[in-house]
């Protein structure tokens, strides 16, 4: 297990505010914590001392300062706003009080769009948008596991807001990557949403549940609703994209879980809207059929709104 790191004076540290301290933000606040370039605070309603991140190649455990109110929050450098997408409007107290002319928001969160939805938000600061590919799992208040899902572990468009994420996360073992499609990057994310977390959330089963075969020829059509929806909204999708997104699916371990999974078992509501919410809505937008996202969203909407 990895102590507290020696702090590093070797360049300018930043002030990091992350809001949010779940799976994704336990993982980025504890990887950044870690790597000790930067001061990192964590906003949140839970009192913790100490984090701890399960690694594929270690395990850490941190000291971090939690904050538990907006009145005590000050304006920072960065924001990293890790909450679910249906949660962004109860932020609005955080972001006030941590958004300056300087700030740069990233937004680690699902679905399209997140400048639009930040509108009126966050003031002059600038909103850099990001795709989270790594899967977490919280284990406990204080306590987070991290598994990589691919050869990159995030996304940011390919410009100056961009490279500056990719500094800030320079020493971590988060693998950044830089694109000038980043539509095309959005929806093919979209996609494996698409059908990883309402697939998990409804048949309460983990990634394992993708090994049958009739769950794979479900998701194909599902898949293939999405993709040409995304078509229309001008990502460059190839035919054979749902079949690759299928591949990509079943190359999860059989354990891990979806975020939509673990909030349906812990009876939470859903991120529904943000994920097969945006693929109907954007279908009705340009005349492209949904049925089956429009039967997944009906169902996923009746489980959620139960919740609430």
């Amino acid at each position: 297990m990895t102590a507290d790191p020696v702090k590093s004076t070797d360049h300018e540290r930043c002030r990091v505010a992350v809001v949010g301290l779940g799976s994704i933000g336990g993982i980025i606040a504890g990887s950044l914590r870690a790597a000790d370039r930067h001061d990192i605070i964590a906003c949140t309603r839970a009192p913790i001392q100490r984090l701890v991140v399960e690694r594929p190649q270690d395990v850490i455990e941190v000291t971090i300062r939690v904050l538990e109110a907006p009145a005590a929050a000050q304006t920072v450098d960065w924001v990293l706003l890790c909450t679910k997408v249906h949660q962004t409007a109860s932020t609005a107290p955080w972001l006030a009080r941590l958004c300056g002319p300087g700030t740069r928001v990233a937004v680690l969160q699902n679905g399209l769009r997140p400048g639009a939805r930040l509108q009126g938000l966050v003031g002059p600061a600038v909103v850099v948008p990001t795709i989270v590919y790594y899967n977490g799992e919280r284990l406990g208040p204080d306590r987070v596991r991290f598994r990589h899902a691919g050869e990159h572990d995030l996304a940011v468009e390919d410009n100056a807001q961009g490279a500056a994420f990719v500094e800030l996360l320079r020493g971590t073992p988060l693998q950044v990557l830089q694109s000038r499609d980043f539509t095309t990057l959005t929806w093919r994310k979209l996609l494996l949403n698409a059908v990883a977390n309402p697939i998990t959330a409804l048949t309460l089963e983990r990634q394992a549940v993708f090994r049958r075969e009739d769950i794979k020829a479900l998701c194909l059509a599902v898949l293939q609703e999405a993709a040409a929806v995304g078509r229309a909204e001008g990502a460059q999708l190839a035919a054979d994209t749902p079949q690759q997104m299928l591949a990509t699916l079943l190359t999860y371990p059989p354990d891990a879980g979806t975020s939509m999974y673990f909030d349906r078992l812990a009876g939470r509501a859903l991120e529904v809207e943000a994920l097969t919410g945006a693929i109907v809505a954007a279908g009705e937008q340009h005349a492209v059929p949904t049925p089956l996202n429009g039967m997944a969203l009906a169902l996923l909407r009746a489980i959620s709104d139960a919740a609430r």
